[in-house]
């Protein structure tokens, strides 16, 4: 296996045996971030600017997670069919006319077909088209001990950059009020720079070494046909998880507290950036833990305790001592992730790790995509943080279930940061 090229600026950083294909992944995964968190957190407002009702910016942003579901589906299912790198390259295609869409197109209807064929992610996490081709390649690019540690550089990337991009989305209207400019046509500008970092992205996958033939040429038709049991069962429980986690997205907790204790737009943009931050480097960890306890006791045993300091913020009768467990849970809350990515990658057969990757998230987004309406019913009649107690009640359920069906299957990883 040929080490990871420290050409990149993330290459450095990637376990000892990680392939130059696992860098130019890592940076692929970085720039996606910045272009999501950069463009989402303007999006609702550049849509209101356009007179759309909040109803409409609410379909679009549905369309964005449905669309991106399906295709992630169709993407994981039909993988055999086609080379990696060749799917790779029409993910930057769409993530282009993306951009390009939302930079021109001022119509309900036909930023409705863009949101839904696109790429452009409203959430904190990456549920995309990329996701299941970029994740079964990676799994490849180390030896095993350091899969764990591979993934979880390749999470801390999305999620600094993402984390990155959100502090500079004020950039486009900053820029309007220093130049005269019309504001409308600043976001275009924002979206058009999200188009153009599909450009680089292309660049990286360009130079790819694997994924250049079909992973399994003579392989059948029906995908997961080995590990489908174990799969449609992680992908319920993912599920599970994922349905508590809407009652808490970004917006709904800025939203609390900006309902329950009146904090300034500027002091929430700041606590998210903070715990944001938490959340990227805490995934650091995750590869040590996984080492000495096992990949699902990582999961588990990190996972209750975010969701216990998430249920109890809601009790908090101050703001600081609210968003002190907010930040302590997000330093705790991440740590499953690349333990989750990586302990599906182990447990089913090579071939079959695009498709697993695609139904282990998708059920996810889509789950998600249900429990924010329900969050807002619980807002809309009471400022008390409901939607935090129904969601850490929730996740811990989904913990406690995953550590009884799987915990005696536990595979440890002996990875090293």
């Amino acid at each position: 296996m040929v080490r990871a090229d420290s050409r990149y600026p993330l290459g450095m950083l990637l376990p000892a045996s990680a392939s130059r294909d696992a860098a130019r992944l890592v940076m692929a995964r970085a720039l996606r971030g910045v272009g999501d968190g950069f463009a989402s957190v303007f999006l609702a407002t550049y849509l209101r600017l356009l007179g759309f009702s909040v109803f409409q910016i609410g379909a679009i942003v549905t369309a964005m997670l449905v669309g991106s579901a399906a295709l992630t589906l169709i993407v994981g299912l039909a993988f055999h069919r086609t080379t990696a790198r060749r799917v790779l390259f029409l993910a930057a295609l769409l993530m282009g006319i993306t951009g390009a869409g939302f930079a021109t197109l001022t119509g309900f209807w036909t930023l409705l077909f863009v949101a839904f064929i696109g790429t452009l992610n409203p959430s904190a996490g990456d549920v995309s088209v990329f996701l299941p081709t970029e994740q079964a390649i990676l799994a490849g690019e180390s030896v095993p001990r350091e899969r764990t540690a591979l993934f979880a550089r390749y999470s801390l990337a999305g999620a600094l950059f993402g984390a990155l991009g959100a502090l500079v989305s004020g950039w486009p209207e900053a820029a309007a009020r220093r130049f005269g400019w019309d504001l409308a046509q600043a976001f275009r500008g924002g979206f058009a720079v999200y188009g153009l970092l599909a450009v680089f992205i292309a660049v990286l996958y360009r130079g790819l070494k694997h994924g250049t033939t079909r992973a399994n040429p003579a392989a059948r038709p029906t995908p997961l046909r080995k590990s489908r049991t174990t799969v449609m069962r992680l992908s319920m429980l993912f599920a599970l998880d994922s349905f508590g986690g809407g009652f808490v997205v970004d917006s709904l907790l800025a939203f609390w507290l900006f309902l329950r204790f009146g904090l300034s737009l500027q002091t929430v943009g700041a606590v998210f950036f903070a715990a944001r931050t938490l959340a990227a480097l805490s995934q650091l960890v995750s590869p040590r833990l996984a080492a000495r306890f096992g990949l699902i006791n990582t999961m588990v045993f990190t996972h209750i305790p975010a969701n216990v300091f998430l249920m109890t913020a809601a009790f908090m009768p101050t703001a600081g001592l609210a968003v002190t467990f907010l930040l302590l849970r997000m330093a705790f809350s991440s740590m499953d992730v690349p333990a989750r990515q990586s302990y599906v990658m182990t447990v089913v057969p090579e071939e079959e790790r695009a498709a697993a990757a695609s139904v282990t998230n998708v059920p996810r987004s889509l789950a998600s995509a249900i429990s924010p309406l329900l969050a807002g019913v619980l807002l809309q009649a009471t400022t008390f943080g409901w939607p935090l107690v129904v969601g850490g009640a929730l996740k811990i359920t989904y913990d406690l279930l995953l550590l009884a069906q799987f915990g005696k299957t536990d595979s440890g990883s002996p990875s090293a940061l």
